[in-house]
This record gives C-alpha cells, structure tokens and sequence, in this order.
C-alpha cells in the first residue's frame, strides 16, 4: 500500500475530470480528499476504488458556494495539518445566448467558480504558506481564452481564475507555494460526446480528435509535484492544438 504523502483537495471531485485528478494524486501517494455537493455517493465510490487499489481518500461533503459552511469544514480539517495541494476544479454551466440569460443563469456559474474559488482557498493558504510548501491548480476552460456562444458566464468565470491565478502567484511565490491554471479543451465526457460528432471535432481540433481526462490529470499531477517549483502564475492550455 501506498504511504499518504502531502495532503490533496480536489473540489468536484467526483465529475469525470475531478475523478481522473484525484487517482492521479493517489497514485502519487497523497491522501486525497474526494470534494463533493450533491454526488456524495459518487464520491464514496470513488474513495472506495482508490482504497482498494493501495491508495488513501475520503470524502469531504459541502456546497463550495456556502461560505460560512466552507471555511467551518475547511478550517477544521487544517486545524493540525495543512493541504498542501489544492485542486479548484469544480464548475458548472449554464448555458444561453447572453440576451437571453437570466441573472439566476449568470450568478450560479459565477457563484461555483469565482466564489466557490475563494471559499475554498482562502481558509487553506496560510497553513499552506506556514508550511513552505504548496501546490494550487486552477481548472479552467478553453472557453476562457477563445470565448464561446452562449456561455459569456461560463467564460467569464474561468477568465476570472486566470487572473486570479496569476495575482495570488505573485502573492506567495516566496513561500514554495505555486499557482498555475490549467485550460482545457474538449475532453471526453457524456456531454462533449452528446455535443461534438466526428466531423466537428475534426473542424475544431487541430489533433483530430478529443481529449481524455487522464490526460489532463497527468498535467495537474505534474504541476502538483516537485518538479513544478519554478512553473507558477501560468494558464496552461490542454487542447490539441485549438488555440
């Protein structure tokens, strides 16, 4: 069995991507907690899997866009020990043409990654920062850097964690904690696969072809390591050529 290195946070955890993320810091050798709101069960199961394949994780269960409830659970968990490794993956859309959109439409994907970003790193950094040594991954979104119909929310959420990647990098570069963001294109899910046939992955993609969410995984778990120190402030695409 695996021994817990550092201690590992990835919000969303149980979406595809977040799933990915989470077995690849367990594979690390970090204990990592398996975030989730409404897909407890899911995330359970998740746990379970990176358990009995020699791993360590848990869940951690709360609405990341409930702040007083956020830094109660997050404050109590860094109470001894810091997390050391921070994965703000979780996000939503919602999606209609901007004239359309309503403000229930605007706040709620707002909500979950621009403030969902602030509940859940803010009560965690200074027992990262006391530690001297830290790792924050930002998940974002092609859709940030190129802009898409019908999502002015969707990237405007992520646009902003961009910013806020490479401000809060400046912040605490000194203390051996990095902040990077990492922007991903199409990657394979039940809804890219519903959405984009062969033909318009063909037309939108340079590559060919989707990307895998292990893929991705694998660049978060390289910004997650040692071997990251010297990359931080930075928005790394993942798109097969997109952009």
């Amino acid at each position: 069995m695996n021994s817990p290195g550092r201690r590992a946070l990835v919000s969303g955890g149980s979406g595809e991507l977040g799933a990915a993320i989470c077995r690849m810091l367990a594979r690390a050798g970090h204990h990592v907690y398996v975030h989730a709101n409404r897909r407890a069960e899911v995330a359970r199961q998740l746990a379970q899997s990176i358990t009995a394949q020699g791993g360590s994780a848990e869940v951690l269960q709360f609405d990341i866009t409930d702040a007083a409830t956020s830094r109660a659970v997050l404050e109590a968990l860094v109470a001894d020990q810091p997390i050391q490794i921070l994965v703000n993956n979780a996000g939503i859309t919602d999606d209609a043409v901007f004239a359309g959109m309503s403000a229930v439409q605007w706040h709620r994907v707002i909500d979950v990654s621009v403030h969902g970003f602030y509940n859940v790193t803010q009560p965690l950094l200074l027992p990262m920062i006391h530690s001297r040594w830290g790792r924050i991954v930002n998940v974002t979104s092609v859709a940030a850097l190129t802009g898409n119909r019908g999502q002015v929310n969707y990237a405007a959420a992520k646009g902003a964690l961009h910013a806020a990647t490479r401000a809060l990098a400046l912040e605490v570069a000194s203390r051996g904690v990095t902040v990077n963001a990492v922007a991903p294109g199409i990657i394979r899910s039940p809804l890219a696969d519903a959405a984009f046939d062969a033909a318009r992955i063909a037309q939108l993609v340079p590559a060919g072809r989707v990307g895998e969410a292990d893929e991705v995984a694998a660049l978060v778990g390289f910004l997650a390591s040692d071997r990251a120190a010297y990359i931080t402030g930075q928005t790394v695409s993942i798109n097969g050529g997109m952009i």
